[in-house]
């Protein structure tokens, strides 16, 4: 109890002081206001280092500054009380402030949630008693944690939002820059494109731009920690190694096709394990697969997939070869534009990315040498009219044989 209350007065400065929070805005805030009157709670996963702690100050600052006593809003981390239970903590909040959950409107701010034990029941019980007084907001590092464990113990009662890299937008407001028209500053906006890639949208690693700080950064705060400390808890995995060698695997070689029966067999495991370390890292967020693209949704499951890794390695990020400029090129845009769908036809045709609109859209994404026969390949198979390509520097619009092909600069299709 004791650590309790030293713990929720280092984490909840507001209740003695003025509190401000130094933030820069985003779009995922934006969505979270409209739902902050709702009843639901608000639960935000993702990727570690992406900001979703920063968030969760930030409504606490929102809601000091619309008329909320501070010592009605209760922040606490999971990250080092895994063993504390969420009624333990509100306990030792009320005996220390004098507060009521239950007479008095009340945010209640919980964060690393899936650290817990049987978090999910004690948020119902939370959520059941104090409906209409107490607005809860939960984070998790683990989608499927949240995810599969929520839809029967608090199905109806929780939004999940996932709080994403930032946007190249989003890096331009936290630069403090804006270049309008976008057409009169392309080289002022290329530049800052480069800046972005070594970034890779982590807030934290914009400016930064030694190899060495960047390399330790996205290893020890984000992959490690994934690594050796969620996935063995949240997945019972022994063999740490491979999930280990399997990302590697991955982040050496972005965009490639895995075939599960020969990758299984290299790495001497089962294909059943296979496919769940693969789904262990996705849920993760350390990867993002890709499906080859079908109209018939049937036949999505069973098709190739394609997979990349969240965080591009800073070997790579710093090697200047075309190919290896390539991929990080590749890499980050399919992360930046959250990519569902690529395409493979039997004749070797291939897109990189399918944007599901009204109609498929295809987008390739070139750093170098611009080839568009797996743009016409795709667009005459599916009778699209229109395709993309990302360039690094070209822009060009071009009609062969009646299909209009677009291509666009990589900072000015994110902008756009």
């Amino acid at each position: 109890m004791a650590q309790i209350k030293d713990s929720l007065e280092d984490l909840n400065p507001w209740w003695k002081r003025k509190f401000e929070i130094e933030f820069k805005e985003r779009e995922i805030h934006k969505q979270l206001q409209k739902f902050m009157p709702l009843p639901q709670i608000i639960a935000l996963t993702g990727l570690r280092r992406v900001g979703k702690t920063t968030l969760m100050l930030k409504i606490v600052e929102n809601s000091i500054e619309k008329g909320l006593d501070p010592k009605n809003i209760l922040y606490f981390s999971f990250d080092e009380f895994k063993g504390v239970e969420i009624r333990e903590v509100m306990k030792t909040y009320e005996e220390m402030t004098e507060k009521d959950f239950k007479k008095e409107k009340h945010i209640l701010l919980l964060d690393e949630i899936q650290k817990l034990e049987n978090w999910e029941n004690q948020l119902k019980t939370v959520y059941d008693v104090s409906k209409g007084q107490t607005k809860i907001i939960i984070s998790g590092s683990e989608s499927l944690f949240i995810k599969k464990k929520s839809k029967e113990t608090l199905a109806g009662r929780i939004f999940e939002f996932k709080v994403e890299l930032l946007s190249f937008k989003e890096f331009l407001y936290f630069k403090g820059v804006t270049f309008k028209p976008i057409g009169l500053y392309s080289k002022e906006l290329n530049k800052l494109f480069n800046e972005f890639i070594l970034s890779q949208g982590f807030p934290e690693l914009i400016g930064i731009k030694e190899k060495d700080i960047i390399k330790k950064y996205t290893r020890e705060s984000i992959t490690e920690k994934i690594i050796y400390q969620d996935i063995p808890k949240l997945f019972n995995v022994k063999d740490i190694s491979l999930i280990e060698s399997l990302l590697n695997i991955i982040t050496e070689e972005p965009g490639q096709v895995i075939e599960l029966s020969s990758l299984s067999k290299e790495l001497k495991i089962s294909r059943q394990t296979l496919s769940n370390y693969l789904a262990y890292l996705e849920e993760s967020f350390l990867i993002r697969k890709l499906y080859n693209f079908s109209k018939n949704r049937r036949k999505i499951e069973r098709k190739l997939k394609k997979y990349y890794p969240s965080v591009i390695s800073a070997d790579l990020l710093f090697k200047e070869d075309e190919l290896s400029r390539s991929k990080v090129f590749e890499c980050l845009l399919i992360n930046q534009l959250k990519a569902e769908f690529f395409w493979r036809d039997p004749y070797k045709n291939e897109v990189d990315m399918i944007r599901l609109d009204k109609q498929p859209i295809p987008v390739e994404i070139k750093y170098g040498k611009i080839s568009v026969q797996g743009l016409l390949a795709f667009m005459k198979t599916f009778n699209v009219s229109k395709g993309y390509v990302i360039s690094y520097d070209t822009s060009e619009e071009k009609t062969i044989n009646g299909k209009t092909i677009t291509k666009t600069p990589a900072f000015r299709f994110l902008l756009d």
